[in-house]
């Protein structure tokens, strides 16, 4: 009997507790038992295959403020030998990134990285015939393994799984590692669907729209990658699309992706899968993230365009104030210096600052953001916006009135409005001027109090108090565009 008992105490100390591990609840991602803002960048494709290249910039991301790292994991480099496994840059991955107290995100370049097949290990890539690849319509083969060949399936969720039991081994009781990426941008290239003998076959019995047949494979496959994992360890996985220029046909862009217009295939096809995310480097980034923030689908942007991207600002604001996401992360954080690095992180620590009250308001429904849309071909709408919240309503301009107009970018221009219950709130970001009235027209509101200021462990710590020219003799709330920003505001109805 003391022999069992104590085998159930081995057993139950080597498995993280279900209510610790990182996981998906109300919408927001949960870590060590709080929710959590991801304020992250992901790594050039790679950049995590070498250690001592990678280690100088592990200083620049903390100074940035980044609190999360996305890390390629590529399939070759872990299992260069059929059923050998090499965790060698797992365990430094993890290592650096707890030295510099950050968490990691795994991107699991499995079978397919950018459509394509090129991170799998010599020996799948060898193997025709076991591995088959696909064909185009044309019958010429794609360097794009077949998602309806068994083997090849089963091989990726063995190498997997065998990666997410290490982690739960290696970091089960640290949650360095917070969440992973099943594949990379799935899609078939250059047609609506792949061909083959297996491909066609399943296509003559199932029939109907070629790309809803190519994202339900995909889905399927993803699914089965996603089981074996989660049997290991539970981590909260999800799926990341390569979006399509309007007008641009299934094929000219990858097929059958995890796309918003192939929701129902996806949701169908990958219920082990916990949301679809929008890899955005189209202008028209408020658009794609609306496609992707629905009911039962967090919005997690692993892939926010280039870490340079001048509209950094304005398209953060919406992820985390309009639509509630819970990550924000741009492409090759490695490789950003100068201005952009200063930009991103002066957005970060402001931010960062600020995310225990965005979460609380998040999931309260007391915050909104707002920036200026663009279109697919860049044409900026710097139209004022309005939004309710309590019993104000606040109008919210790009414009700054007190800079040239030639010496501003009203497209960079960002912010979010938080409600903190009655008639206060913060108003954060910067290149905004923000006005407000009575939801319910009776009188007006002015501006009782507006204080500068920042959080200090957890507590509001007010500096200058704002008046005459700074708040336009109480006519308006102004963040400069010139630096980032936040103001405590307190109304009052005359």
């Amino acid at each position: 009997m003391l022999r069992r008992l104590l085998a159930l105490v081995l057993l139950l100390a080597a498995v993280p507790a279900a209510a610790q591990i990182p996981h998906l609840k109300g919408g927001q991602l949960i870590v060590e038992g709080k929710p959590f803002l991801i304020l992250g960048g992901e790594l050039g494709n790679s950049s995590a295959s070498d250690r001592a290249w990678l280690a100088p910039r592990w200083v620049r991301m903390r100074a940035m403020h980044l609190n999360t790292v996305l890390t390629p994991v590529s399939w070759e480099l872990i299992e260069p030998e059929e059923g050998r496994f090499d965790w060698t840059s797992i365990d430094w991955l993890i290592a650096d990134a707890r030295a510099n107290d950050m968490h990691l995100v795994l991107l699991w370049f499995g079978a397919w990285k950018n459509s394509m097949s090129t991170y799998v290990p010599s020996w799948v890539k060898r193997d025709r015939k076991r591995f088959p690849y696909a064909l185009a319509a044309d019958g010429k083969p794609q360097e794009i393994l077949s998602a309806f060949a068994p083997a090849t399936r089963d091989a990726d969720a063995k190498a997997f799984a065998a990666l997410m039991k290490h982690v739960r081994e290696v970091d089960g009781d640290r949650y360095t590692v917070i969440m992973v990426q099943v594949e990379n941008e799935m899609g078939f290239l250059p047609d609506a669907r792949e061909h083959g003998p297996f491909a066609d076959a399943a296509y003559a019995k199932a029939g109907g729209d070629e790309e809803a047949f190519t994202a339900l494979a995909y889905a399927r496959y993803a699914d089965a990658i996603a089981r074996a994992g989660k049997r290991e360890y539970p981590l909260p996985m999800y799926v990341n699309g390569a979006q399509a220029f309007p007008g641009r046909k299934p094929g000219q862009y990858p097929a059958g992706g995890p796309l918003a217009h192939l929701w129902e295939p996806w949701k169908r096809g990958a219920p082990a899968i916990d949301f679809l995310a929008p890899d955005i480097y189209f202008p028209s980034f408020a658009a794609i993230a609306e496609g992707y923030s629905r009911p039962g689908n967090p919005l997690f942007v692993p892939e926010a365009n280039y870490a340079g991207d001048a509209r950094m600002v304005p398209n953060a604001m919406l992820v985390f104030g309009k639509y509630r996401g819970f990550g924000f992360s741009p492409f090759s954080i490695d490789g950003l210096d100068g201005a952009g690095a200063e930009r991103l992180g002066g957005l970060y620590a402001m931010l960062g600052n600020l995310a225990p009250v965005i979460l609380k308001a998040q999931a309260e429904g007391r915050i909104m953001g707002f920036g200026a849309p663009a279109t697919p071909e860049g044409k900026v709408d710097e139209s004022v916006q309005a939004a309710e919240l309590g019993s104000a309503r606040f109008t919210v301009t790009f414009v700054d009135p007190w800079t040239a107009r030639d010496k501003q970018a009203p497209g960079e221009h960002g912010g979010l409005i938080l409600w903190l219950g009655g008639e206060e709130y913060l108003v954060a970001g910067r290149g905004i001027t923000v006005t407000v009235e009575p939801v319910d027209g009776k009188g007006r509101f002015g501006l009782d109090q507006v204080d500068e200021g920042q959080f200090v462990d957890g507590v509001w710590t007010a500096g200058r108090r704002l008046n005459g020219d700074q708040t336009h003799q109480g006519r308006h709330v102004r963040l400069p565009p010139d630096g980032f920003g936040i103001q405590k505001v307190r109304l009052y109805r005359y």
